[in-house]
Formats: structure tokens, C-alpha cells, sequence
């Protein structure tokens, strides 16, 4: 799946290659739904291709301007997204069973596998955002509302507060 850009030929890439992506307005579109973002005004990224034989790695940069929902009111949060990236290709490992397991070590969590023919950029570039992204985007009204709805806040709940009423429930403070 490549929400932006092309699948881009191996035998086209070359060593040192520099890309400049920008999702038009339906692309945009696609990425939004597909991240579940309120709407994702503006999309760019930046890759320098360096490839050895089956491997291609591309460094760079992505921006973003969106919008996410507010975990707590559901309200438009705007958000701008400017980070690095790097992303190693690699071919398809040979497994003898299909849809083997394959464990990735830390060293390799940025890495995606092509088929041989051609990688998907766009694609992973766009996962690269979603990774980016803030899981709890809160609102300006996201304390009241978790108020409101009884929900307590760190300080209420964590253990010094659980502490502090108990130290209340037995009588007020100590000597």
C-alpha cells in the first residue's frame, strides 16, 4: 500500500538519490483515514537513498500539520510533526514456512522488507509519522472534562494521595 509517492524500482535507485515527497489532497485524505486523524492538512518529506545491492536505506525528514481528537472531549487538536527518519529495505527473508514469525531486534525496528522488484517509500514514510504521532492528544478542556467525569488526575490517584487520605481516614496527622 503507498499512500504517497510511487513504489520506486530498485534498479532505479541509486546511491545517494535524493526524493522530495508532498501528498496532494486526496493522498492527504487517505493517510488522515488511515492514521484516524481529524484531517492532515499538509504532508512533506525529504530522503537521501543510499543502496547497497538488495539494501536500500533512506534518511530524512517529514512535516506535518493536523489534526487529531482529543482523547478526553473528542475536540480538534492541532499538531505539527517535524522529525528525522531513517528506514533500511531489506529483501524479503527466506523462510520455509509462509507468514513465519520474524524477530526484530531493537537495532532493527525501522526496518522494512521489499519483494525485490521495488520498496514502498511513501508507505513507510507514512508509518514513520504514525510513530510520531501523540497517542493522548489532550485539549484545552481535556482536564475539565476528565474532572467532570470523575476521573482523577495522577496526583489524586497515585500512591502518596492514597497515603495522604488513608493518614486522614485514621485521624488527622502524626506526631
Amino acid at each position: 500500500m503507498s499512500d504517497f509517492g510511487q513504489r520506486l524500482p530498485l534498479d532505479q535507485i541509486r546511491d545517494g538519490d535524493r526524493l522530495d515527497l508532498s501528498a496532494d489532497t486526496a493522498e492527504c485524505a487517505a493517510i488522515a483515514d488511515r492514521l484516524g486523524l481529524v484531517s492532515l492538512s499538509r504532508f512533506d518529506a525529504h530522503a537521501m537513498l543510499s543502496r547497497d545491492d538488495g539494501k536500500v536505506r533512506a534518511t530524512g525528514r517529514l512535516k506535518a500539520l493536523l489534526e487529531q481528537s482529543c482523547v478526553a472531549t473528542g475536540e480538534p487538536v492541532q499538531a505539527h510533526v517535524d522529525e528525522p527518519f531513517e528506514i533500511l529495505f531489506l529483501p524479503e527473508p527466506k523462510t520455509g514456512q509462509p507468514d513465519a514469525e520474524i524477530e526484530l531486534d531493537a537495532a532493527e525496528l525501522d526496518t522494512m522488507f521489499h519483494d525485490g522488484s521495488a520498496i514502498e517509500l511513501g508507505s513507510a514514510i507514512v508509518d514513520s509519522l504514525a510513530l510520531a504521532l501523540d497517542p493522548y492528544p489532550r485539549s484545552a478542556g481535556a482536564d475539565a472534562a476528565l474532572k467532570e467525569a470523575g476521573v482523577l488526575s495522577e496526583e489524586e490517584a497515585g500512591p502518596f494521595a492514597a497515603l495522604a487520605a488513608l493518614k486522614e481516614k485514621m485521624g488527622g496527622s502524626s506526631p
